[in-house]
């Protein structure tokens, strides 16, 4: 198993110049935020315990760069850790806090980019070099059997950590594909803009996760 060390960024990490400034700019204008590379949520049973992994695009401004725990904070936190409770992937209730005591169940939560970025929007040279993370996470889940990617970016970035094409596994909502020995279930990002646009409607999130748990049971 990878050392952890390997998967996590460091606080000040200076990989990418830009969203290094950025989230320097708002420790300014904000010192009592996360502000910083968002590590991955882990479940209290540890590692070994982890089937599942649901991979992001990257932390929300004022969501997971503010909190520091992944989907926290934001609009898409609400609608992912609800189905997730459904779904006994979690257990406890979310209250958009780190402190709410949510705990995951066999599942483990990060994002194909650590740092906030400007506008939501990191660069491709930004989504390569946070893959030097990516990669080492999928390795430290020994069990790891099912990754959930959301939105095409972080199916992308999940697809070339899994030593894929990205031609041979395109994107689509609820496809499922093998990849390095591990099922990729992809869905359309719980954004608030993709919900409020119909792109993404609950059913269709909620059906998602009901075939990796069907998966996952077999």
């Amino acid at each position: 198993m990878t050392a952890p060390s390997l998967s996590e960024p460091s606080r000040d990490c200076p990989l990418c110049p830009r969203l290094h400034d950025f989230i320097a700019e708002w420790r300014q204008r904000e010192p009592s935020w996360f502000n910083a590379p968002v590590p991955t949520f882990l479940p209290l049973g540890g590692e070994d315990t982890v089937q599942l992994l649901i991979v992001g695009l990257a932390p929300g401004l004022r969501g997971a760069n503010r909190t520091g725990r992944p989907f926290t904070g934001d609009y898409a936190g609400d609608l992912l850790y609800s189905t997730l409770i459904a779904h006994n992937f979690a257990r406890g209730e979310f209250k958009a806090r780190p402190d709410d005591g949510l705990e995951l169940l066999g599942t483990a939560i990060t994002n194909a980019v650590r740092c906030v970025p400007p506008e939501n929007k990191p660069v491709g040279a930004e989504i390569a070099t946070c893959r030097t993370f990516l990669v080492p996470t999928i390795a430290r889940f020994p069990n790891l059997r099912a990754v959930l990617a959301l939105g095409s970016i972080a199916h992308q970035s999940t697809v070339r950590a899994l030593g894929g094409r990205v031609a041979a596994y395109p994107f689509k909502h609820g496809g499922q594909l093998k990849a390095g020995g591990i099922m990729l279930f992809s869905s359309y990002h719980c954004s608030r803009y993709n919900t409020n646009t119909g792109v993404l409607t609950a059913d269709m999130f909620v059906r998602v996760f009901g075939e990796i748990a069907a998966f996952l049971k077999n």
